[in-house]
Protein backbone atom coordinates (compact mmCIF):
# COMPACT_ATOMS: atom_id res chain seq x y z
CA UNK A 1 0.00 0.00 0.00
CA UNK A 2 1.44 3.38 -1.02
CA UNK A 3 1.95 6.02 1.65
CA UNK A 4 0.45 9.49 1.35
CA UNK A 5 3.96 10.83 0.71
CA UNK A 6 4.54 8.34 -2.13
CA UNK A 7 1.20 9.23 -3.70
CA UNK A 8 1.93 12.96 -3.44
CA UNK A 9 5.36 12.41 -5.00
CA UNK A 10 3.85 10.47 -7.92
CA UNK A 11 1.25 13.18 -8.49
CA UNK A 12 3.96 15.85 -8.45
CA UNK A 13 5.77 13.95 -11.22
CA UNK A 14 2.62 13.83 -13.38
CA UNK A 15 1.01 16.19 -15.85
CA UNK A 16 -2.25 16.05 -17.80
CA UNK A 17 -3.30 17.41 -21.16
CA UNK A 18 -6.42 17.09 -23.28
CA UNK A 19 -6.60 16.33 -26.98
CA UNK A 20 -9.55 16.00 -29.32
CA UNK A 21 -9.07 13.64 -32.27
CA UNK A 22 -9.54 15.50 -35.52
CA UNK A 23 -11.01 14.18 -38.76
CA UNK A 24 -7.54 13.34 -40.12
CA UNK A 25 -6.92 11.06 -37.08
CA UNK A 26 -9.79 8.73 -38.05
CA UNK A 27 -9.38 5.55 -40.10
CA UNK A 28 -11.77 3.71 -42.40
CA UNK A 29 -13.29 1.95 -39.36
CA UNK A 30 -14.36 5.42 -38.08
CA UNK A 31 -12.12 5.26 -35.00
CA UNK A 32 -8.78 6.85 -34.19
CA UNK A 33 -6.06 5.12 -36.21
CA UNK A 34 -3.78 3.24 -33.80
CA UNK A 35 -0.62 5.01 -34.99
CA UNK A 36 -1.92 8.42 -33.90
CA UNK A 37 -1.74 7.43 -30.24
CA UNK A 38 2.05 7.75 -30.53
CA UNK A 39 1.59 11.44 -31.40
CA UNK A 40 -0.75 11.91 -28.43
CA UNK A 41 1.90 10.38 -26.14
CA UNK A 42 4.51 12.75 -27.56
CA UNK A 43 2.26 15.74 -26.86
CA UNK A 44 1.81 14.62 -23.26
CA UNK A 45 5.51 13.82 -22.80
CA UNK A 46 6.51 17.23 -24.18
CA UNK A 47 4.07 19.02 -21.87
CA UNK A 48 5.27 17.00 -18.86
CA UNK A 49 8.93 17.77 -19.50
CA UNK A 50 8.20 21.45 -20.21
CA UNK A 51 6.40 21.56 -16.84
CA UNK A 52 9.80 20.75 -15.27
CA UNK A 53 11.60 23.25 -17.51
CA UNK A 54 13.41 20.40 -19.23
CA UNK A 55 11.86 20.38 -22.68
CA UNK A 56 13.77 19.23 -25.74
CA UNK A 57 15.70 22.50 -26.30
CA UNK A 58 16.72 22.50 -22.60
CA UNK A 59 17.83 18.88 -22.90
CA UNK A 60 19.97 19.73 -25.91
CA UNK A 61 21.40 22.79 -24.13
CA UNK A 62 22.29 20.59 -21.13
CA UNK A 63 24.34 18.37 -23.45
CA UNK A 64 22.04 15.36 -23.51
CA UNK A 65 19.65 13.82 -25.98
CA UNK A 66 16.92 11.51 -24.71
CA UNK A 67 15.83 9.13 -27.47
CA UNK A 68 12.90 6.82 -26.90
CA UNK A 69 14.30 3.28 -26.86
CA UNK A 70 11.13 1.40 -25.95
CA UNK A 71 7.41 2.11 -26.28
CA UNK A 72 4.50 -0.09 -25.27
CA UNK A 73 0.81 0.60 -25.84
CA UNK A 74 -2.28 -1.30 -24.74
CA UNK A 75 -5.51 -0.46 -26.49
CA UNK A 76 -8.50 -0.88 -24.21
CA UNK A 77 -11.28 0.74 -26.25
CA UNK A 78 -11.40 2.86 -29.39
CA UNK A 79 -11.33 6.64 -29.38
CA UNK A 80 -13.68 8.46 -31.72
CA UNK A 81 -13.70 11.61 -33.82
CA UNK A 82 -14.32 14.64 -31.62
CA UNK A 83 -14.06 12.68 -28.34
CA UNK A 84 -12.15 14.70 -25.76
CA UNK A 85 -9.31 12.62 -24.36
CA UNK A 86 -7.34 13.26 -21.19
CA UNK A 87 -3.74 12.07 -21.24
CA UNK A 88 -1.91 11.75 -17.94
CA UNK A 89 1.86 11.33 -18.21
CA UNK A 90 3.75 10.27 -15.07
CA UNK A 91 7.48 9.89 -14.54
CA UNK A 92 7.98 6.57 -12.77
CA UNK A 93 11.74 5.96 -13.16
CA UNK A 94 14.65 8.42 -13.32
CA UNK A 95 17.81 6.76 -12.05
CA UNK A 96 19.22 4.76 -14.98
CA UNK A 97 16.58 5.68 -17.54
CA UNK A 98 13.56 7.91 -17.87
CA UNK A 99 10.32 5.95 -17.87
CA UNK A 100 7.01 7.70 -18.40
CA UNK A 101 3.69 5.92 -17.89
CA UNK A 102 0.58 7.17 -19.67
CA UNK A 103 -3.14 6.82 -19.12
CA UNK A 104 -5.45 7.96 -21.90
CA UNK A 105 -9.06 8.26 -20.80
CA UNK A 106 -12.32 9.79 -21.93
CA UNK A 107 -12.29 13.33 -20.50
CA UNK A 108 -16.03 13.27 -19.78
CA UNK A 109 -16.48 9.80 -18.29
CA UNK A 110 -12.99 8.86 -17.12
CA UNK A 111 -13.23 5.53 -18.96
CA UNK A 112 -9.81 4.09 -19.85
CA UNK A 113 -9.00 4.15 -23.55
CA UNK A 114 -5.29 3.29 -23.64
CA UNK A 115 -2.32 2.72 -21.35
CA UNK A 116 1.27 3.05 -22.44
CA UNK A 117 4.80 3.64 -21.33
CA UNK A 118 7.96 4.95 -22.94
CA UNK A 119 11.56 4.48 -21.93
CA UNK A 120 14.21 7.04 -22.79
CA UNK A 121 17.94 6.97 -22.12
CA UNK A 122 20.40 9.83 -21.85
CA UNK A 123 22.91 10.19 -24.66
CA UNK A 124 25.89 12.53 -24.36
CA UNK A 125 25.44 14.82 -27.37
CA UNK A 126 29.19 15.45 -27.66
CA UNK A 127 30.31 11.80 -27.77
CA UNK A 128 27.01 10.19 -28.86
CA UNK A 129 27.54 7.64 -26.10
CA UNK A 130 24.67 6.30 -24.03
CA UNK A 131 24.84 7.13 -20.33
CA UNK A 132 24.22 4.23 -17.97
CA UNK A 133 23.07 6.56 -15.19
CA UNK A 134 20.82 9.54 -15.78
CA UNK A 135 22.74 12.82 -15.58
CA UNK A 136 22.26 14.97 -12.45
CA UNK A 137 20.57 17.70 -14.50
CA UNK A 138 17.48 15.47 -14.80
CA UNK A 139 17.32 14.92 -11.05
CA UNK A 140 17.75 18.66 -10.44
CA UNK A 141 14.91 19.54 -12.83
CA UNK A 142 12.60 16.94 -11.33
CA UNK A 143 13.57 17.77 -7.75
CA UNK A 144 14.29 14.12 -6.95
CA UNK A 145 17.18 12.15 -5.55
CA UNK A 146 18.85 9.29 -7.46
Amino acid sequence: MATDQEIASRERLSYEIEVTPAFYDIDVMEIVYHGHYVRYLELARSALLAHFDYDYPRMRDSGYGWPVVDMRLKYVRPALFGQKLRIKASITEWENRLRIDYLISDAATGEKVNTAHTTQVAVDMRTREMCFVCPPVLWERLGVQP
